[in-house]
């Protein structure tokens, strides 16, 4: 797993979003990124390149008679 987050590493990932957050803010904001970070990362888990989509989606046109 990637190591989490850090308030500055949070300062500087707003500041290139165009975000003004406060001190307070970004401790507001911190654990949440980090939690949603791990759980990303346990989703991937189960994912592997070799898993077929559940479904398919087809753009063509189909007339119906």
């Amino acid at each position: 797993m990637a190591t989490e987050i850090t308030l500055e590493d949070l300062r500087v990932m707003a500041a290139r979003a165009g975000l003004n957050l406060a001190e307070e803010e970004l401790r507001k904001l911190l654990p949440g990124v980090n939690r949603a970070r791990r759980q990303v990362a346990e989703l991937r888990e189960f994912v592997t390149d070799t898993m077929e989509p559940a479904g398919t989606f087809s753009a063509s046109r189909r007339e119906y008679k």
